[in-house]
């Protein structure tokens, strides 16, 4: 078998870990690929990364490590194993400290394959570009109003005044959407959450919309100056005169192992303290 790994070197307590985690691997007679960073942090060289040959994709570090790895992945369908050194790990699958036992978990076929929409993002003529979080329009450097026009199917829903625009699909709707106002919904539902950032009338909400709408925005501002397209945080384009950013649902999706007693409703007890009274009298 063929297992990837991608690490966030930020973390102090990685290097022991990793090394374990690679020794293991190798104990059990897989093949090892990965980045130069992995490499350097093992102090040997690796054959690299070809998101097209491997069975498996191991992410050490936060749920941004995880969106990294799938970004990385280039819509192969290769499912992704996070372990989690960050403070939430909503995406990831288990805690650092019990990444061996992922590891038999995973050889023994005790796990399940979530599968998740992703995004797809294209602004102006550019390419398209995928995202399993979220796409959001907002402004770089000076906090100042962002307006655009927004459009579901080509039906104008009208102009928005806000600090920007997160369009969620179902996975991110727990990220950024979630703390901009927009609803929680459960991954495996396939739509798109359309969710403004502290936008400036109070009769303007969330929207849930169709899996198979596309959502338009285009800036008001004949001069969109400062005006960032982000994706998942790992790809960002400066939008120009004239772009329109157009969403929809990919075609290609991302699979996330799970174990079990790890369901989408228990990670909202755990890691949102979702239906938490304990600190109140």
């Amino acid at each position: 078998m063929r297992v990837g790994i991608i690490a966030n070197p930020r973390y102090p307590d990685l290097g022991a870990i990793l090394a374990g985690v690679t020794a293991s691997v190798e104990a059990r007679g897989w093949s090892l690929f990965g980045d130069s960073d992995v490499a350097e942090l093992l102090g040997r060289s690796l054959p690299p990364l070809d998101p097209h040959a491997l069975d498996l994709l191991l992410t050490l570090g936060g749920d941004g490590t995880l969106l990294r790895g799938a970004h990385r992945l280039d819509a192969a369908p290769v499912p992704i194993l996070g372990l989690n050194f960050g403070r939430v790990g909503f995406l990831t699958a288990m805690h650092r400290d019990r990444a061996i036992e992922a590891l038999d978990l995973w050889e023994s076929r005790q796990f399940t394959i979530s599968s998740r929409a992703m995004l797809e993002a294209r602004l102006g003529n550019g390419p398209p570009i995928r995202a399993l979080n979220d796409v959001v329009l907002h402004k770089s450097g000076v906090a100042r109003v962002v307006r655009v026009q927004l459009s579901v199917d080509e039906d104008s829903i009208g102009p928005i005044s806000s600090d920007g625009i997160v369009i969620a699909s179902p996975t991110g709707s727990t990220a950024y959407s979630l703390s901009a106002g927009g609803p929680v919904v459960v991954p495996t539902f396939d739509a798109m959450i359309v969710t403004p950032i502290c936008a400036h009338s109070l009769s303007v909400r969330p929207l849930v919309v169709h899996p198979t709408a596309t959502v338009s925005i285009t800036p008001l501002d004949p001069h969109p100056h400062g005006l960032i397209l982000s994706c998942d945080g790992q790809v960002s384009r400066e939008v120009s005169e004239g772009d329109r950013l157009t969403v929809r649902v990919s075609a290609h999706r991302v699979n996330l192992v799970r174990f079990a007693g790890m369901g989408f409703m228990p990670r909202l007890r755990e890691k949102l303290h979702w239906g938490d009274l304990s600190g109140r009298d």
